[in-house]
C-alpha cells in the first residue's frame, strides 16, 4: 500500500514538473509586450535627455557658473536663471511649511482616528478626485482666493499667493501618499502598542509614524518635485516673465513683491526666436533636473535611514 502511494506521489510530482516547463504563449507574449513598452518609454526618455544635454551643456562650458549667478536679460550672453531658481526655492518653502504638515496631519486623522462612515468615504473619494484635477484649475482657484479675495493679506500677485497656490495643488497628493503609507503599516504594530497600555497617540507617534516614514518621505518629495516643475498656475497668480528688480528689502518685502520661477524662466527662453535662447532654455532644463535629482536623492537617503532603523 505504501509503495502504491509513493508511486502516485512521484507521478504527480513529475506531472507538475512537466506542466511547469510548458511554454505558455500568452504569458510570453504579455511579458514581451511589457518589455517593449519599457524599452519604448526608456528610449523616448533617453532621447529627450540626450537632446537637452547636447544643447544645454555648451552653455555651461562657455559661461560656467555665471549662468547660475545672473538674472534675466534681453541679451542671451548675459541671461541667467538666478532669479528663477531663487523664486522656485522660495515657493518650495511654502509647500514644505504648509502642504506637508497639513497633508500628513489630515492623513493621520483619516486613517487612525476617523471612523469608517459615509462622510469619511465621501471625503476620501473627493481627495482622490482633487489629485487628478489639472493644475490650471488650481491656478484659477489661487487667482480667485489668494489674489482677489485675500489680496489684502497676501499682497495680490506675490510670492505668498504663488506658494499658497502650489501648496493647495500638492495637498491632495501628500494626503493620498501619506494615507497609503500609514495603511501599509501592519495592524499588529498597533495592537502590540495597545497591548502594553499605550494610548492611541503614543502608538501613532512611536510606532505607526516611524514605520510609515519611508513611504511618507517618498511621497512628499515626489509631490515637491511636481510643484517645482509647475508653470501654468504660477502664470495665473503673478509669476513674472522677465527681469525683476528685487532690491535689498527684507524677507517680508520680498514675500510681498514680484517673483518668477525656474519653469517660468524656461518658458520665457523658449518664446524667444533667437537660437541662443533655445540653448539657454536647454541649460535651464538641465538645472531644473539637477535640482529635482538632488531632492529625490535626499528623499532616498532619508528613506533608507528610516528603513535601517525600523
Amino acid at each position: 500500500m505504501a509503495t502504491v502511494v509513493e508511486i502516485e506521489l512521484t507521478r504527480e510530482a513529475v506531472g507538475r514538473a512537466l506542466r511547469g516547463r510548458r511554454i505558455r504563449l500568452g504569458t510570453v507574449a504579455f511579458q514581451a509586450l511589457l518589455l517593449l513598452t519599457l524599452l519604448i518609454a526608456m528610449g523616448v526618455l533617453v532621447a529627450l535627455l540626450g537632446d537637452v544635454a547636447r544643447t544645454g551643456l555648451p552653455v555651461f562650458q562657455e559661461r560656467g557658473t555665471d549662468f547660475l549667478r545672473t538674472g534675466y536679460s534681453t541679451l542671451a550672453s548675459r541671461a541667467g536663471v538666478f532669479q528663477g531658481l531663487v523664486g522656485s526655492l522660495m515657493l518650495m518653502g511654502f509647500v514644505v511649511v504648509i502642504a506637508f504638515p497639513l497633508g500628513i496631519g489630515a492623513a493621520i486623522y483619516m486613517e487612525e482616528y476617523a471612523r469608517n462612515t459615509r462622510l469619511t468615504r465621501f471625503i476620501n473619494a473627493n481627495i482622490r478626485n482633487l489629485a487628478g484635477v489639472p493644475s490650471i484649475v488650481y491656478g484659477l482657484l489661487g487667482l480667485a482666493i489668494f489674489v482677489e479675495a485675500l489680496g489684502g493679506v497676501t499682497g495680490g500677485l506675490t510670492v505668498i499667493s504663488g506658494g499658497l497656490t502650489l501648496s493647495v495643488l500638492v495637498l491632495p497628493i501628500v494626503m493620498i501618499t501619506a494615507a497609503e503609507a500609514l495603511r501599509a503599516v501592519p495592524q499588529s504594530v498597533r495592537e502590540a502598542g495597545y497591548g502594553v497600555g499605550a494610548t492611541r497617540w503614543e502608538v501613532v507617534r512611536s510606532h505607526v509614524l516611524p514605520s510609515a516614514a519611508p513611504g511618507i518621505l517618498t511621497g512628499t518629495i515626489l509631490s515637491l518635485g511636481r510643484a517645482f516643475g509647475e508653470t501654468a498656475p504660477l502664470l495665473l497668480v503673478g509669476a513674472k516673465l522677465g527681469f525683476i528688480a528685487t532690491g535689498g528689502g527684507s524677507l517680508l518685502d520680498k514675500l510681498h513683491g514680484p517673483y518668477t520661477s525656474l519653469p517660468s524662466t524656461i518658458f520665457v527662453f523658449t518664446r524667444q526666436p533667437n537660437q541662443e535662447f533655445q540653448a539657454l532654455a536647454a541649460a535651464a532644463i538641465v538645472v531644473l533636473m539637477a535640482v529635482l535629482l538632488v531632492m529625490n536623492s535626499g528623499a532616498i537617503v532619508m528613506r533608507n535611514r528610516y528603513e535601517r532603523r525600523w
